[in-house]
């Protein structure tokens, strides 16, 4: 070999030699550091256990600690406490092991706002408005919410006792309720508003979220819909697969719905559509709020970059970080972020968190304020700001790095501080409790199972909501005539909706209910829009 040659290679032998070596310096100094961090720790802890002033509770102490941690970390990160993780896992199974009931505590006294439909409870015959006074011969008054779930939940196949007290009946009725498994919808609601208008409220994403919306959409499609309104409004997400399930239901096979990208590149994974999309071609309109969050996001921000969809309403919560948990030796759950979200076109759906002095100044910050009301097709609402540009597939210009900005924003209605407060104490539901004991068989009569007649046709006169005032007064709200004249129609409709959920479910809630609404009310005339953006006929 010649002198130059053997040179050059010992340069690159010296070179593969040094990066390797540098590589592994760099990991043995990393594991030193964190366990060296990990012996201070234990050091700290075993000092404190054994000279503190006062006797510690270690394992509060190491809860604590690893709260500090991860609150330098980022909003998401979270350590989860082993009793809360049957709940947060609940939250994603879609069901859940007991009687079957939605419930309120009323002036210290159980009542069932609706039993769940299919389950034990709804089988039996109970019925909105039953008040249970005892479970398993044991009273029933004065119980709280944890101490309901406690004694109602159990597993399928057991056994539980109650006596119901229902107006109109002398004695107490007695149950022997069979528990079973009973289902936790994530569709909160499909109806059709008028002959062509389908709306479906998703409320979060579970595992049965696309089940439920195929569903939906085929009871919709035989009822007549041409058109549909997607509700993701206070949807905090869910489960990624649903969600890009969902998407897959509107945009057509092979197309990206949402990539992620982490510091390491096994966490780097890419989501696409599928499947044929059995309602591409369908108008739609997706309602979303400063409380559309995470899987939500990923719905509308797909959809807004493909085109596909009219996104109506307000800033989302900006939330586009990717959790992974992991089950500690005691089984609690540290929940890490190990990747960002990024839609379709390579927007970062996470806004800035950085410089703030907490996180609870993050959460209040949610959405964006003052946004300029209507059409925001070019996105020129977010022009003045410092966000990264993107185009959609049809070359409109849209933002990153701060939730999904809609493409028509409609801010919500704001509600004077007399019916926040009439909210505050629950009286809209007690009211309508106290109405129906008198009322209930009238309305039947009237109108039977026909909750359009209803919609249509029902109202308070003068004297029934001059009652209402009389009721809240004697509860401790003081009646306020200017906040009251404001927010009378949403306040009259708002008592008929807890009859309409008595009677039909929330399917009769959300059908009186979106008169109301503004944002809903304001996107039923944007349909122009949607087929155009969409390029549909």
């Amino acid at each position: 070999m010649k002198p130059g040659k053997l040179k050059i290679s010992f340069v690159i032998l010296i070179l593969v030699l040094g990066i390797l070596l540098g590589t592994q310096i760099e990991k043995v100094f990393s594991e030193d550091r964190l366990q060296e961090g990990i012996l201070k720790f234990g050091d700290v802890l075993s000092f404190t256990e054994k000279y503190y002033v006062d006797k510690v509770d270690t394992q509060k102490l190491v809860s604590a600690a690893i709260n500090g941690m991860l609150n330098k970390l980022d909003p998401h990160s979270v350590y989860i406490p082993a009793k809360q993780i049957p709940g947060i896992e609940e939250s994603f199974q879609g069901d859940f092991e007991g009687i079957g009931i939605e419930f309120q505590i009323i002036n210290d006294t159980l009542t069932v706002v609706s039993p769940i439909a299919g389950g034990p409870s709804e089988k039996l015959g109970i019925q909105p408005g039953d008040k249970i006074v005892a479970i398993n011969d044991s009273s029933a008054i004065g119980i709280s919410d944890d101490q309901v779930r406690a004694k109602l939940r159990g597993k399928a196949g057991t056994k539980v006792d109650v006596a119901i007290v229902r107006y109109g009946v002398k004695d107490p009725i007695n149950y022997e309720i069979t528990r079973a498994k009973i289902p936790l919808y994530s569709v909160d609601a499909a109806l059709m508003y008028n002959s062509n208008t389908g709306y479906i409220s998703l409320t979060r994403f579970s595992e049965t979220s696309y089940d439920e919306m195929s569903k939906a959409l085929a009871k919709l499609k035989k009822e007549g819909m041409q058109q549909l309104i997607l509700d993701l409004r206070g949807n905090p997400g869910g489960l990624l697969d649903q969600a890009v399930k969902v998407a897959n239901l509107f945009i057509d096979g092979g197309k990206k719905i949402v990539y992620t990208k982490g510091r390491r590149s096994e966490f780097d994974e890419e989501y696409d559509a599928t499947q044929p999309a059995p309602y591409k071609d369908l108008p739609l309109i997706i309602l979303v709020n400063k409380g559309s969050a995470s899987a939500s996001e990923i719905v509308s921000g797909a959809m807004q970059d493909w085109d596909r969809a009219l996104i109506v309403g307000e800033t989302t919560f900006g939330k586009g970080l990717v959790q992974r948990q992991f089950t500690l030796p005691d089984n609690s759950a540290l929940r890490l972020t190990i990747a960002r979200y990024y839609t379709p076109s390579g927007r970062l759906i996470q806004r800035s968190y950085k410089g703030l002095k907490n996180w609870s100044e993050y959460y209040a910050d949610a959405g964006k304020n003052n946004e300029p009301a209507g059409n925001n097709l070019e996105h020129t609402a977010e022009k003045d700001t410092a966000l990264p540009k993107f185009k959609t597939a049809d070359g409109r210009t849209v933002y990153g790095g701060g939730g999904i900005t809609p493409d028509y924003i409609i801010p919500s209605a704001e509600l004077n501080e007399f019916t926040i407060n009439l909210l505050k104490k629950n009286l809209f539901y007690q009211f309508i409790l106290n109405y129906l004991d008198t009322n209930k068989k009238r309305i039947q009569n009237e109108f039977g199972n026909d909750l359009n007649k209803f919609d249509m046709e029902f109202s308070f006169n003068k004297n029934e909501l001059q009652n209402f005032i009389n009721f809240a007064g004697a509860k401790g709200v003081k009646f306020v005539e200017k906040d009251y004249a404001k927010d009378k129609e949403y306040i009259a409709d708002r008592l008929k909706a807890e009859i309409a959920r008595t009677f039909w479910s929330n399917v009769g809630w959300y059908k009186v209910m979106l008169n109301d609404d503004n944002q809903f009310q304001k996107a039923v005339t944007l349909f122009g829009e949607a087929k155009d953006l969409a390029k549909l006929k």
